[in-house]
C-alpha cells in the first residue's frame, strides 16, 4: 500500500496488494467462519495476545481487514474497524471509552437513529447524552464536564444540511481533554477529511456513498492515532490501565498510537458481535473504487436541483450546502472545497398530505429512507427516519414536518428536474 497515491488511485487499490493472494487482481472473498492453528501451543499464544494470527471471523477476517485497509487510507488514518452497520460503528466508537457515569456532548443536528441511540438507548446503560446546537460552541463548553468522555458531530448534518466548524469543535474537545469523533459518512473522504482539521475519530456508514449501491450494510470506526491517552489516563481507564475484559491488557501499552482502535475491535465488537461478512466487505470495497466518479457527478447534479429548488414556487425554503447563500457557506469552502455533497432538503408547501402527494407523483425518483445510493432517493424524515423522536427531539434535531430529504444519484440532470417538477405540480 503506497500512503503518498492520491485519492482515486487509493480508492481502487489500497488494503489490497495481489501478490498476498495469489496474484487475485480482485480482492478474494475469505469465506470462513475460523481459521486453523499450527499446534496446540499456537493457539494458546494466539488468545494470549503473545502472536499475532487469524483465529475466527468475529474477531479478524482477511477480507474484511482489506477494507479496513482501504478505509483508513482513504480517511489517512493509523487504522480501521470495519462492522455490521453505521450504527454499530457508532455504538462501538462510544463504547470502547465511555461507560456508566460517563457522557458525550453531541452536536444535536443529527441522523434520527444516532439520536435516538444517545437520547434514549446509552442512558438506559448509564452513558448520558448532552445535546448542543451545532455551531453554539459557549453551550459546547458548558455541557463538558469532568466525566465528559467524548464530543461528537457530523461532518454535514442528516438531514438539516448544516457543516460542522471541526477545528473550533476540535479545538474546544482538546481543550477538555476529550477526543473528537465524527461521523464523516455524507461528506465521504472524498470531500473532507476530519482528520487534517484536528479530528481524532470518523465513524461511517458504508451503505451509504462509500458503498455506493445500496446492496450491503456496513459501517466503519477509524482511528486518527493522535489522541494523547495516556495525557488523559484518569479519563480513560479502558485504554491506559489493565483491562479485565481482555487479559489485563493495557492496550496503551501495547499498541501505542492503535490503543483505540485496538480496543475497539478487541473489546467491544468482538463481544458484541457486529461483525462484517466477507463476502459484504469486498463488494464495499468495489463500490469504493467509484467513489471519486460518483461523488463527482452526484455533486454536479445536486448543485443544479437545489437551484431548480430555489426557484420553484411549489417550495418555501432549500437547504444545501453548495448554495451560496446557505448559512454555513464559509465552513462549506473551508472543510468541503465548497462542494455540498449529494443530500439535499426543502420545504414543500401547504400541509404534510402535501408532501405525501409529491412522493407519490415520483416516478423516477424512488421513495426511500437510504441515501448515498447511484439512484435518487426521497423521503419525509418527519414521519420515517426520525419517527421515533418527540416534537422537542425532532426540533432540536433540525426536521419539521414539511421536510423532504433528497438523496441525489448519478441519472441525468434533465430526467431529475423534470420528475422533481412533475410532481411538484402534482402537490399542489
Amino acid at each position: 500500500m503506497d500512503n503518498y497515491w492520491r485519492f482515486e488511485t487509493s480508492a481502487v487499490h489500497a488494503g489490497y496488494n495481489a501478490e498476498d493472494s495469489q496474484r487475485s487482481v480482485a480482492p478474494p472473498i475469505y469465506e470462513t467462519a475460523a481459521f486453523a492453528f499450527d499446534d496446540a501451543q499456537h493457539a494458546v499464544d494466539l488468545f494470549d495476545g503473545k502472536k499475532t494470527g487469524l483465529v475466527y471471523s468475529r474477531i479478524a477476517n482477511p477480507s474484511v481487514q482489506m477494507l479496513e485497509g482501504r478505509v483508513a487510507t482513504l480517511e489517512q488514518g493509523i487504522g480501521a474497524v470495519a462492522m455490521a452497520s453505521g450504527q454499530a460503528a457508532l455504538s462501538c466508537a462510544f463504547l470502547t471509552i465511555a461507560g456508566a457515569g460517563d457522557n458525550i456532548v453531541a452536536a444535536s443536528s443529527l441522523y434520527g437513529t444516532t439520536y435516538n441511540l444517545l437520547g434514549h438507548v446509552l442512558p438506559q446503560y448509564g452513558i448520558e447524552a448532552r445535546f448542543a446546537p451545532q455551531h453554539d460552541m459557549a453551550q459546547f463548553r458548558r455541557l463538558i464536564d469532568a466525566r465528559t468522555r467524548a464530543v461528537f458531530c457530523e461532518t454535514i448534518a442528516n438531514p438539516a444540511g448544516s457543516v460542522a466548524d471541526l477545528e473550533a469543535l476540535a479545538q474546544l474537545a482538546h481543550e477538555a481533554g476529550v477526543p473528537l469523533i465524527v461521523d464523516n459518512t455524507v461528506a465521504t473522504p472524498y470531500l473532507c477529511r476530519p482528520f487534517l482539521h484536528g479530528a481524532d475519530i470518523v465513524v461511517h456508514s458504508l451503505t451509504k456513498y462509500m458503498g455506493g449501491h445500496g446492496t450491503h450494510l456496513g459501517g466503519a470506526v477509524v482511528d486518527s492515532g493522535r489522541f494523547p491517552w495516556m495525557d488523559h489516563r484518569d479519563k480513560f481507564p479502558r485504554l491506559t490501565a489493565p483491562d479485565d475484559s481482555h487479559h489485563l491488557t493495557n492496550f496503551s501499552e501495547k499498541y501505542g498510537q492503535r490503543a483505540f482502535i485496538a480496543r475497539c475491535a478487541s473489546v467491544p465488537l468482538r463481544n458484541l458481535g457486529a461483525i462484517m461478512a466477507p463476502a459484504t466487505a469486498v463488494a464495499i470495497m468495489q463500490g469504493i473504487e467509484t467513489l471519486a466518479l460518483r461523488m463527482e457527478r452526484i455533486c454536479f447534479n445536486a448543485q443544479l436541483i437545489a437551484q431548480f429548488l430555489q426557484q420553484h414556487d411549489a417550495v418555501s425554503w432549500v437547504r444545501y450546502p453548495g448554495l451560496a447563500d446557505h448559512a454555513d457557506a464559509a465552513l462549506v469552502e473551508k472543510y468541503l472545497g465548497g462542494q455540498g455533497a449529494g443530500v439535499l432538503s426543502f420545504g414543500i408547501g401547504g400541509d404534510e398530505k402535501a408532501g405525501h402527494r409529491f412522493q407519490d407523483a415520483l416516478r423516477l425518483v424512488r421513495r426511500s429512507v437510504n441515501l448515498g445510493d447511484c439512484k435518487t432517493l426521497a423521503c419525509h424524515p418527519a414521519s420515517t427516519t426520525h419517527r421515533q423522536l418527540s416534537g422537542d427531539d425532532l426540533v432540536m434535531s433540525g426536521v419539521t414536518t414539511d421536510l423532504i430529504r433528497l438523496s441525489i444519484g448519478i441519472e441525468h440532470i434533465d430526467d431529475l428536474i423534470e420528475d422533481i417538477d412533475r410532481a411538484l405540480a402534482a402537490s399542489a
